[in-house]
């Protein structure tokens, strides 16, 4: 049995301007240093005296927030893992959310050339999120920093699509905690919010 918390990055230029990142690597902005400082504080409140791993995606604002919640916890961050990045978002990278709607249409139905298919996404996290907790001695916890529309996609394989609801986003530097018993996926802490 493994306690998971999955943790989206914090924020970046981008996310301030509400422009799609996907793949592309934006580092953390001020903002987004003090949000990976405040949820780190309160992780490390949280696991104190419990043996944790931490991990995070390849892309910059992830590493960071990892880092930023590692020396926190007074340990350093074991792998940076691609199958944690964000989704590829092909021709819509760079679009903010209107030229999103003008060129693609409403968001749970576009058709973006050249994006990663959602399934994919999901199937690389999954992979990802496996390998860590099979190299996880046990009862060591793991904590995982990522990216919205792929700890979105982990959400709803763990709650069978209940989760995330409809109009819910999880904000910069909010975590959701899972227990993961073999195939069986449990989640103890929500952090989506209405936009």
């Amino acid at each position: 049995m493994t306690i998971l918390t999955l943790v989206r990055h914090g924020e970046t230029a981008w996310n301030f301007g509400g422009r799609i990142q996907g793949s592309t690597d934006i580092p953390l902005n001020d903002t987004g240093r003090v949000q990976a400082q405040g949820v780190a504080e309160i992780l490390a409140a949280e696991n104190a005296g419990r043996e944790v791993t931490v991990v995070s995606s390849d892309l910059s604002r992830a590493a960071e927030t990892a880092d930023i919640i590692a020396a926190a916890l007074g340990t350093t961050v074991s792998r940076r893992l691609a199958g944690l990045r964000e989704r590829s978002y092909g021709d819509a990278e760079g679009m903010d959310a209107a030229a999103f709607q003008a060129n693609f249409g409403p968001w749970n139905t576009a058709q973006v050339p050249n994006a990663e298919a959602w399934p994919v996404v999901r199937e690389r996290a999954l992979a990802a999120i496996a390998e860590v907790v099979a190299e996880t001695p046990e009862g060591v916890d793991v904590i995982a920093v990522a990216h919205g529309a792929l700890i979105r996609e982990v959400i709803m394989h763990a709650t069978d699509g209940e989760f995330p609801r409809p109009g819910e986003r999880l904000p910069n530097c909010s975590a959701t905690v899972f227990r993961l018993d073999g195939e069986s996926w449990e989640m103890l802490a929500y952090a989506g919010v209405v936009s």
